[in-house]
């Protein structure tokens, strides 16, 4: 199922401002572009120099029978030509070079963007939405820009030496020539809104497709398993319904907008085919001269229709550039401090003074919780689903900030510290840990890229895990497909608390690390994890009690508040919410 994003509430940005914003990464190549321009007024002056040369030679060479002047001048011309085929290629990979380049920058800026994205964003957006701006889009304006760009400048170039040399050539005729340019403005910008409108919407649909596909090739299993494959088949058709009518309605404007300009341009034609005759018959131009202009409307409305035909295809692009815009300017919430310091060694000492906490105003997830942890304590959190356990944990490691009061590492408030600072000393074990298309080694030292081969081993045999790495076909050089294919969750529970072992956290979280899997492989885990908490705070999320019996403090967190809290014996002496849980879990589990 997919959502709307959240871009549709707002207006898109003003298609001006969005260009120019665009253009602003021309900024690096400054020193780039004299030469590229150069290339395009030479490949320009070459364009517009051919019908001129050739109604001179009408007029005093062909009329006059000079035959030797008119095979001169026809090298002359070849040489023109040619050499106008160098520079015009020369633009286009300049120009080129410089485009891909900038596209490459947006690229990385959205790559970026969506890296230093707080949690909090990726709550309410679609992975599918975002991977469309990261791809579909930017190939959109590279389709406009990083292709086309440097014919549009050569055609603007080509369209400004044409137009002064009619003028020059016999003014009368220049204007006639140029009577349609005001129609075809106005006709272009008439279809340029339509179709940025379409276009707008096309670039909406591909997205919320991407997403829904992300989703359901994700999803794949559940959908066969819960009988739902139609029913998808279905949704996806009706998105894709709307998008292909998006898409043809951008496509119908489009296809109405060439034969207008076709017919403007035959109009201006038979204008100057007409009284150009009229001149020529009274004798007030030449033949030679009639001949040229007529040659100059053909060129003068060649780069007209490139021109024009480009800006209906860049109202696509700049549709994408607002949507790709809209998520560069996507506020990060959650930022480091002004003048954020850099977290000292944690010794583990944890605490939460009168916190609370809510992902939405106006409902609190936690409700003045306040917390002593020492270090290398070992706390277990339970309780129901939605009362608060996880957010604990994300709090911990800044993944939001409190509403109110502060949570403290060693007496120091994390939002006074960088955020790669703690989480570099903070370790993580989840219930479905993601493991990467790379090989083991590289996804046991992905929170330490630098890791020795042997530190990489040893972290290994910590986590129990190196005999099953050895017996693999490549042993450690083993390439794992997607998410950590074709391991089992607890093998891929073992690789993953290895990855935590060889950052050598002080503090460890451990959420629902053991929820999943079968018992045999439980105690394998169990022995791990063992290993892993050591002279370590620890918190841990376990819906089976059986694993926390051990935990130095137990804390039952209901509704957003800490109702029970003490070891194992102590809870279950109190007979309260606990003893009650541990007990339905023993029966349900006796049965």
């Amino acid at each position: 199922m997919t959502s709307t994003s959240p871009e549709v509430a707002n207006q898109p940005k003003p298609s001006i401002s969005t260009l120019r914003r665009f253009l602003q990464y021309l900024r690096p190549y400054r020193s780039e572009l004299p030469l590229a321009l150069t290339l395009v007024a030479l490949g320009a002056v070459t364009q517009s120099l051919g019908p001129f040369l050739i109604g001179w030679s009408i007029d005093n060479l062909i009329m006059q029978g000079n035959l030797t002047g008119l095979l001169g001048m026809l090298c002359i011309l070849c040489s023109i030509y040619g050499f106008g085929v160098l520079a015009i290629r020369g633009q286009i990979l300049r120009v080129g070079w410089i485009m891909q380049r900038l596209l490459a920058q947006l690229r990385q800026d959205i790559f970026t963007k969506i890296q230093s994205l707080p949690i909090s964003f990726f709550d309410r957006s679609e992975a599918g939405d975002l991977m469309s701006r990261l791809l579909n889009d930017v190939s959109t304006v590279n389709q406009a820009f990083g292709q086309t760009i440097a014919q549009m400048l050569g055609n603007l170039f080509s369209l400004i030496g044409i137009v002064i040399a009619m003028l020059s050539i016999n003014w009368q005729l220049g204007l006639l020539s140029n009577l349609v340019v005001p129609l075809m403005i106005f006709t272009t910008g008439l279809f340029a809104r339509w179709a940025r409108a379409r276009f707008r919407v096309t670039r909406k649909t591909i997205g919320e497709l991407s997403a829904m596909l992300e989703e359901n090739i994700s999803s794949v299993r559940e959908a066969q398993a819960f009988n739902r494959v139609q029913l998808n088949i279905e949704e996806f058709e009706l998105l894709n319904a709307a998008n292909r009518d998006a898409n043809v309605q951008a496509v119908a404007i489009t296809a109405a907008f060439l034969p207008s300009i076709d017919f403007l341009n035959t109009l201006a034609t038979a204008a100057v085919l007409a009284y150009g005759g009229y001149l020529a018959v009274t004798g007030a131009a030449t033949v030679g001269v009639v001949t040229a202009f007529l040659l100059y409307v053909q060129l003068f409305f060649r780069p007209i229709q490139i021109l024009s035909q480009f800006y209906t295809q860049a109202q696509s692009a700049l549709a994408g550039l607002e949507r790709i815009f809209f998520l560069l300017d996507e506020p990060v919430q959650l930022q480091d401090a002004p003048h954020a310091l850099t977290m000292p060694p944690i010794r583990g000492e944890v605490t939460f003074e009168q916190v609370s906490f809510g992902y939405q105003q106006n409902q609190q997830v936690l409700k003045s919780i306040s917390l002593q942890v020492q270090p290398g304590q070992m706390i277990a959190l339970v309780g129901p689903t939605g009362a608060g356990k996880s957010t604990i944990i994300n709090l911990i490691l800044r993944f939001y900030d409190v509403t109110s009061g502060a949570v403290k590492i060693d007496g120091i408030d994390v939002r006074q510290v960088t955020q790669a600072s703690l989480r570099r000393q903070i370790g993580i074990v989840l219930q479905d840990n993601l493991l990467f298309s790379g090989t083991v080694a590289e996804n046991i030292a992905f929170g330490r890229p630098d890791a020795t081969q042997a530190e990489i081993e040893a972290a290994a045999q910590l986590a129990n895990v190196h005999e099953f790495i050895t017996s693999l076909p490549q042993g450690y050089t083993t390439r794992l497909g997607e998410r950590g294919a074709p391991l089992s969750q607890g093998q891929r529970q073992l690789i993953s608390i290895a990855r935590a072992v060889l950052i050598d956290p002080r503090i460890l979280i451990l959420d629902e690390a053991t929820s999943s899997i079968d018992t045999r492989t439980e105690k394998l885990i169990q022995a791990a994890i063992a290993n892993l908490l050591k002279d370590r705070t620890s918190f841990v999320i376990a819906h089976r009690l059986s694993t926390v019996t051990q935990a130095d403090r137990v804390l039952v967190i209901q509704q957003g508040q800490i109702v029970e809290q003490g070891t194992h014996a102590e809870l279950m002496a109190l007979q309260g919410v606990y003893a009650n849980l541990y007990a339905l879990q023993l029966g349900a589990s006796n049965h």
